[in-house]
């Protein structure tokens, strides 16, 4: 079991985009002046356009997660991704955090999140990423049954997709874990997200990180994956707020250049990624009877 990727690829690339807009602001740091969310507007209407202007440059494909806030917020912004041929996946209603809700409530909203999806895009989700990466002890199991192909939300390893394992937490003895779910997990890292280190938030973030050492530590990341781990993924997520600001953006045009200065650099959505895994449909079959990973779709 493992990530197969095509002859003559190393590495597989995913620049995921989280879509946040006025989200982030209200869900994860519970703030809705008009300061913070024309932050969220810059996200949408000069962030985002420029993210996929880099994007089309290069003809490279996406995964944007993205709340249904946002999709409800700025149609047109969603419609020119969706037109650039970029993936939508699941990313929450209002950047909530799950971490603490009862399993009625988590359900209630992922529900809400495939019809909203639905109605936006066209389709139910393939994948889902949580609101600030945090998972409830139900999450996993709720996106088996609703049938998600991937997640992308954990950090269990760095450069290799995996199968999740429910834990069982022990106060007393050693945590026990469950069996590997049907899920693919494809990890990410706080090391490899443009918001810990560039985005400000008073008395909470300082962020204005230096360009040159964000660039310096995501390139090491990537040299490392490239030439040390087999069938590696290296996945980076921005934030169009973030990463569309002017000096930051210079710095990821750079690394993207860089990139694509390598052999064997796929740059693939994190759909494209999870159909990569050998034994994907196989499992599928094997957990759920009749389901196939894409039979809902």
């Amino acid at each position: 079991m493992g990530l197969v990727l095509q002859s003559g690829t190393r590495i597989a690339v995913s620049l995921g985009v989280d879509f946040d807009a006025h989200t982030v602001w209200e869900g994860s740091f519970n703030v809705s002046s008009p300061s913070y969310l024309s932050r969220g507007e810059f996200c949408a209407e000069v962030g985002a356009p420029r993210l996929l202007e880099l994007f089309r440059k290069h003809d490279i494909k996406t995964t944007w997660c993205t709340p249904t806030h946002t999709m409800e917020t700025f149609p047109e912004s969603l419609e020119k991704i969706l037109a650039d041929g970029h993936e939508i996946a699941a990313h929450g209603c209002r950047h909530e955090r799950i971490g603490g809700l009862e399993e009625a409530e988590e359900r209630r909203l992922l529900e809400k999140q495939m019809e909203l999806h639905t109605k936006y895009v066209g389709r139910r989700p393939r994948g889902y990423r949580s609101p600030s990466w945090d998972f409830s002890p139900n999450t996993l199991s709720l996106l088996e049954e609703y049938g998600f192909d991937w997640d992308s939300s954990l950090m269990g390893r760095d450069f290799e997709a995996y199968r999740p394992r429910p834990m069982l937490r022990s106060e007393v003895g050693p945590h026990v874990f469950g069996d590997p779910s049907p899920i693919i997990e494809i990890p990410v890292s706080w090391y490899l997200d443009d918001f810990p280190a560039l985005e400000h938030v008073s008395r909470i973030n300082p962020g204005l990180a230096s360009t040159e050492v964000t660039y310096q530590r995501w390139k090491d990341h990537f040299d490392f994956a490239y030439e040390e781990v087999p069938n590696a993924i290296f996945v980076l997520t921005v934030h169009p707020q973030t990463i569309g600001r002017a000096a930051n953006l210079m710095m990821f045009r750079k690394l993207v250049d860089y990139m694509r200065s390598k052999d064997g650099v796929a740059f693939m959505t994190l759909s494209q990624i999870c159909d990569s895994w050998q034994d994907l449909s196989d499992f599928a079959t094997l957990k759920h009877g009749e389901r196939t990973t894409h039979a809902h779709r």
